[in-house]
């Protein structure tokens, strides 16, 4: 399995609504399933910059995970997701 950690800072709901209607089916394609998505993060030790919408979404590969996010058929619901937000992804392999 592989995991990936998504921090959004949302500035765009109209966006982020009209990215959640096609991210189900983006993340299918690959093999992927939210573990976890909370509106908020708290931070209980360190610094880091401002966290937003977390999510963790776990993979069948680190293959499908670096396919998803690379995926030229994604490149509209993944601008969707960009134009949301601040958005940072992190590979957890």
């Amino acid at each position: 399995m592989a995991y990936v950690y998504v921090n959004l800072v949302l500035k765009d709901a109209e966006k982020m609504a009209a990215y959640r209607q096609k991210a189900g089916a983006a993340l299918a394609k690959h093999g992927a399933k939210p573990l976890v998505s909370s509106p908020q993060q708290t931070v209980i030790e360190g610094q880091r910059d401002e966290t937003g919408i977390g999510v963790i979404l776990e993979f069948p590969t680190v293959d499908a995970a670096q396919a998803w996010i690379s995926d030229p058929e994604l490149a509209a619901t993944h601008a969707l997701r960009r134009a949301a937000g601040d958005c940072a992804i992190t590979l957890l392999a």
